[in-house]
């Protein structure tokens, strides 16, 4: 199983992004799928998730900015990250939480991180 994180890049201040991360291999079900970032000198940390159903969560810093949504067809998770800040600058990365073919137990999953820049 993989996961497969792409979308990152430099940006201005109030700019737009759009991360992407997609689940391959073996995969019978995936639950939670969710963005995580980690900036320099700090802890990882979660910005959103979006359950199979399509309820999501926020971290309060980027409620009314970020938008998680997926494709369940197609295993993918989106963030579309609007109106970006200089302190949004750092490491995402996707993570879920799921079941391999073959196996009766759900386990989390990363992805490889996509660095965001926000500078001018």
């Amino acid at each position: 199983v993989q996961l497969q994180a792409s979308g990152g890049g430099l940006v201005q201040p109030g700019g737009s992004l759009r991360l992407s991360c997609a689940a391959s291999g073996s995969i019978f079900s995936i639950g939670i799928m969710g963005w995580y970032r980690q900036a320099p000198g700090n802890q990882r940390e979660l910005v959103a998730d979006v359950t199979s159903g399509g309820s999501t969560n926020y971290a309060d810093s980027v409620k009314g900015r970020f938008t998680i949504s997926r494709d369940n067809a197609k295993s993918t998770v989106y963030l579309q990250m609007n109106s970006l800040k200089p302190e949004d600058t750092a490491i995402y990365y996707c993570n879920a939480f799921l079941k391999r073919a073959g196996t009766t137990k759900m386990s989390n999953y990363w992805g490889q991180g996509t660095l965001v820049t926000v500078s001018s």
